[in-house]
């Protein structure tokens, strides 16, 4: 199947995904917290990662909105097996919202395999489940009933039912991904490509999610994406076109963009003295939400990525298009190609 095709493919199922049926966390630099988006990219690139996500917005307009992250991936082998692999996952997911300080703790655990196609293709697929703890500051709440016709008035009965501080749910998705690559060397290589591209759900049949009603069902989450890596000929240079297209009940969220990647050295062959280098710039458009000017800085194993929401929505009034900063760090370990799929002359992605 070529490229084209494949694109083709994908780009299709996005739209067909809009015919599916709460907003969940989400990170604008998504190709940095794979476990967010689908299971099934635990270990697809890196034999370990570790990864530090930080979001912080609508600071402007009252009591700020903070979404943090924690994942950690280890592929697992054996040397009798070329064609496959598995890969684990720990992740942890934390977000604090608004005046009533509601949080959710969503740590859970993941598992992939992978499975050789050919010599430029794998097949991976996913499962990951956890759990969700809510709270909320129930003596922050402020009701209509309790306005006296001058101030707010904590005496006046609020005439609604009072909300559970906390809730408790089991949570589980999973999902299926292609990589494809072209090239063995590194991306600096003449034609190299590289690029994933899936489907997943989140939240599948998730209940007892509400601090009122116990029977209220949080909404499945239905993403589709793609994240590519492309060599511009005859240069030492890159660009890393991608989208993510997110549906969970009434709600969407449709994101795309591109990073241009400069490479400014390649590891050498024959020493570990000469670190591969490389800095990458761009930015992403949310639908009627944000531009997100972005840099993204890889050194070795190591990488810093940083960005920031400018909101051009019907908020923009209130938010003086002040949106929110997002701070990535990540550690990793080589590519899982040579090792895991018996390509010999395989080096390492960076």
């Amino acid at each position: 199947m070529k490229i084209q095709q494949l694109i083709i493919a994908i780009i299709s199922i996005t739209f067909l995904n809009q015919s599916l049926n709460a907003q969940d966390v989400h990170f604008s630099q998504y190709s940095e917290t794979p476990s967010s988006i689908n299971p099934a990219l635990i270990g697809v690139k890196y034999e370990t990662r570790a990864t530090l996500n930080y979001k912080n917005q609508w600071s402007s307009i009252g009591n700020k909105y903070e979404t943090m992250a924690f994942s950690f991936e280890q592929t697992i082998k054996h040397k009798k097996l070329k064609n496959n692999y598995l890969a684990v996952a720990v992740n942890i997911f934390k977000d604090v919202a608004g005046d009533a300080q509601l949080k959710s703790l969503n740590p859970n655990l993941g598992i992939s395999f992978l499975q050789k196609i050919n010599k430029n293709m794998m097949l991976s697929s996913g499962i990951q489940s956890g759990f969700f703890y809510k709270t909320i500051d129930v003596s922050s709440l402020h009701w209509g009933e309790q306005w006296n016709g001058y101030s707010y008035d904590s005496n006046l009965p609020s005439g609604e039912k009072t909300p559970r501080s906390s809730v408790t749910s089991f949570d589980i998705g999973g999902g299926l991904n292609l990589n494809y690559v072209q090239s063995e060397g590194f991306i600096s290589s003449k034609d190299a490509a590289r690029f994933d591209l899936g489907f997943s759900l989140f939240h599948f049949g998730l209940t007892n999610n509400a601090f009122i009603s116990s029977s209220e069902k949080l909404n499945t989450k239905f993403c589709t994406y793609f994240n590519g890596e492309f060599s511009i000929p005859n240069s030492r240079n890159a660009i890393m076109p991608s989208f993510l297209y997110m549906r969970q009940g009434p709600n969407s969220e449709f994101i795309t963009g591109a990073l241009f990647k400069i490479i400014l050295g390649d590891p050498s062959t024959y020493t570990a003295n000469k670190k591969p280098f490389s800095v990458s710039l761009g930015g992403y458009y949310r639908f009627k939400d944000a531009i997100v000017p972005s840099v993204l800085f890889q050194l070795d194993k190591y990488a810093v990525g940083v960005s920031y929401d400018i909101n051009i929505s019907a908020l923009t009034p209130a938010s003086n298009r002040l949106g929110g900063i997002e701070l990535m760090l990540k550690y990793n370990i080589l590519s899982g190609y040579g090792i895991n799929l018996g390509r010999s002359d395989a080096q390492p992605s960076y």
